[in-house]
């Protein structure tokens, strides 16, 4: 009885051959228990152990190139990937593109509340989340390759309504991350930008019977830490890594603004700089109304929120991210997922929760097609498994919905900061399809919820129907026919002409 203070090689010698790891973290190293990571990879590669594993995480991990999921992001090592987000790991997609390990996604709130059910020993998560997208058996069940044949997810009826069942995953090892840890083993998280679903992996792991593994920045004395300071009681937790090179990111060592700790009255963000990034989220911005609880995405739609940081406007709406945290300025790109001075951090979720049952009033997500009905395609692009994060448990739910991405891809060249758009020459990749390649959301699926769905790019913005997607506004500047419909692969629905788009939007400031 008891917890065990170990070595980070100690610690890793606990997970054996063939397990369901259980990770938690974000993109950027946040709560990446970025030690117990490293040591892992070496022990494969000095050892071919620990091999064959399961690896459970729903949120992205890592940094594009080395830590993170690519620690674990060799062939023999991991048998099989149950992710959320996988873009932080361009070696983990390429296995998964290569059909050598079994890849599947999961929404995140979904990934995370169905740990709650692990641990309270439930039949599983029993949910509305994910019906008519790709994780719906009916369309792939979450496999996103020819490897992946198991059944994670059945649909089921209850009083006469669908509703989808995603099946128990006990979990074996769970390696997570806490701030700091007194001499009886209670876990701190006091340091940690965000919860995320801490709590939630540690006990399904333990009530798994697995082991449950925490890396942590500091040993304080029994006794020293408050109990409300205590996010993981002693009785959960199995061993513990002391690191005092511990940061809160790969990048930031400690700010105490950012974990909700202290206040940074000082800091005012900066306003973006003019780009089509920002055109578009000045049209997106549009679609804000005060009072209203929102969230974004990652990408183009967090540039709404720098937007809203820089005027200083945080106060007229109550901002919200997936990973527990309202308030604040929030951060963008690698540090996605991070705000400073946050109004409150909760565990994710719980957040998850809030969003399921309809408490978003709007939502600013990005995509990557986008089809005739409406259905949009953000978790799998040219054959490469992306994974929508928290995008169908927000986009599903979510009373607007305001996709926001360019309208095409790769090398299209815009002249534009003069109040209107010029294109000379498209993109090489369309994103509006005849049919998206994977459905992340459904058009079809949000008529029937009576949700509000609009479509912004830089060069028009579309309005979901009940007879499909409909143009509602072009760029001034721009050439309906040769420009937009004529860079599409359907003809979108168009009752009366588009009207403008505001001049202002495309007007870049820095100019004079």
């Amino acid at each position: 009885m008891g917890v065990r203070f170990v070595t980070a090689e100690q610690a890793v010698a606990l997970v054996p051959d063939g397990a369901t790891v259980g990770l938690v973290g974000g993109g950027g190293g946040l709560v990446e228990p970025t030690l117990l990571h490293e040591y892992v990879e070496k022990r494969f590669l000095d050892s071919g152990h620990p091999n064959g594993l399961t690896c459970v995480h729903s949120l992205g991990i890592g940094d594009r190139e080395s830590r993170g999921m690519n620690r674990f992001a060799h062939e023999g090592m991991v048998q099989r990937v149950i992710g959320g987000h996988w873009v932080w790991s361009p070696r983990m997609q390429q296995l998964a593109k290569e059909n050598k390990i079994e890849a599947y996604v999961l929404p995140s709130g979904v990934l995370m509340q169905l740990m709650r059910e692990v641990a309270a020993k439930r039949p599983g998560l029993i949910t509305h989340v994910g019906l008519g997208t790709f994780v719906d058996p009916l369309l792939d069940g979450g496999r996103m390759n020819e490897s992946a044949t198991e059944s994670l997810v059945e649909r089921i009826a209850i009083d006469g309504k669908d509703y989808l069942r995603y099946l128990p995953i006990p979990i074996d090892v769970a390696l997570l991350k806490g701030s700091s840890v007194d001499d009886d083993g209670n876990i701190g998280l006091d340091e940690e930008p965000a919860n995320l679903d801490l709590y939630a992996m540690a006990a399904a792991a333990h009530n798994s019977g697995g082991t449950v593994i925490f890396q942590v920045r500091r040993r304080v004395p029994a006794g020293s830490l408050p109990a409300r300071s205590v996010r993981m009681p002693s009785a959960i937790v199995d061993a513990v890594v002391v690191d005092p090179e511990q940061r809160q990111s790969y990048d930031l060592i400690y700010d105490p603004s950012i974990s909700g700790e202290s206040k940074n009255e000082d800091s005012r963000p900066d306003s973006p700089d003019f780009s089509l990034r920002l055109v578009i989220a000045r049209r997106a911005e549009a679609e804000l109304r005060d009072g209203a609880v929102i969230n974004f995405g990652f990408g183009i739609p967090d540039q709404v929120a720098s937007i809203i940081a820089a005027e200083g406007r945080q106060d007229r709406y109550y901002q919200t991210i997936e990973h527990g945290t309202y308030g604040g300025d929030l951060l963008t790109g690698d540090l996605f997922g991070y705000a400073r001075n946050p109004s409150a951090m909760i565990d994710a979720p719980s957040q998850f929760d809030f969003y399921s049952g309809g408490g978003l009033d709007i939502a600013f997500l990005g995509f990557g097609q986008i089809d005739r009905e409406g259905n949009v395609n953000a978790s799998k692009l040219d054959g490469v498994t992306v994974g929508p994060g928290g995008f169908i448990d927000i986009a599903q739910n979510s009373r607007k919905v305001v996709f926001c991405g360019t309208f095409d891809a790769k090398g299209a060249r815009i002249e534009t900061g003069d109040g209107k758009l010029k294109l000379l020459r498209p993109g090489g990749v369309r994103k509006f399809v005849e049919s998206v390649d994977q459905t992340t959301f459904s058009g079809k699926q949000a008529l029937a919820q009576d949700q509000e769905a609009i479509y912004v790019t830089e060069r028009a913005v579309f309005r979901l129907r009940e007879a499909g997607l409909e143009l509602i506004e072009i760029a001034p500047g721009i050439d309906l026919q040769k420009d937009v419909i004529d860079q599409m692969n359907f003809e979108p629905l168009m009752p009366k002409p588009p009207a403008i788009m505001d001049r202002g939007i495309f007007i870049d400031s820095s100019r004079g």
